[in-house]
């Protein structure tokens, strides 16, 4: 996929960033847990789905915001500042505008082939486990 500039990203609508960034992002969460070796593919849908709901991204995106730079941070808030025509069942409206927060960061992103800072803001997101908190109770 050819490389986007910055300023022809951020020309793209929010909603568009978190449309590419919410594959991304769940492609990244399926490597990893593939990565964490054998796993029955049922059980890695269900992780799957721990990690992509929306409670979990927003957390990811708290965890994420105190490290972004200026630009990143006005891509993440164009994220979380769209008006959502649904909201999943399973998430609150905040919830929801941080996760399309977060999907719309790592699609700005990955389309602005910022693969290397997107390696690392994943990883901080890996290592913490936010969806781990949710299921705790937390």
């Amino acid at each position: 996929m050819p490389t986007l500039s910055t300023q022809d990203a951020q020309q793209l609508p929010a909603l568009q960033l978190a449309y590419i960034g919410d594959a991304v992002y769940e492609l990244a969460i399926r490597e990893h847990l593939l990565n964490l070796g054998h796993i029955r593919t049922n059980q890695l849908h269900q992780e799957t789905v721990h990690w992509v709901q929306a409670k979990a991204q927003a957390m990811a995106a708290h965890l994420l915001l105190p490290q972004l730079t200026e630009e990143e941070a006005a891509i993440f808030y164009r994220g979380r500042n769209v008006k959502p025509l649904r909201i999943p069942k399973n998430a609150s409206v905040s919830e929801y505008c941080y996760s399309t927060a977060l999907e719309a960061l790592v699609g700005y992103l990955y389309l602005t082939g910022q693969k290397d800072r997107l390696q690392t803001l994943l990883q901080i997101i890996l290592l913490n486990k936010p969806h781990e908190e949710q299921t705790q109770g937390g």
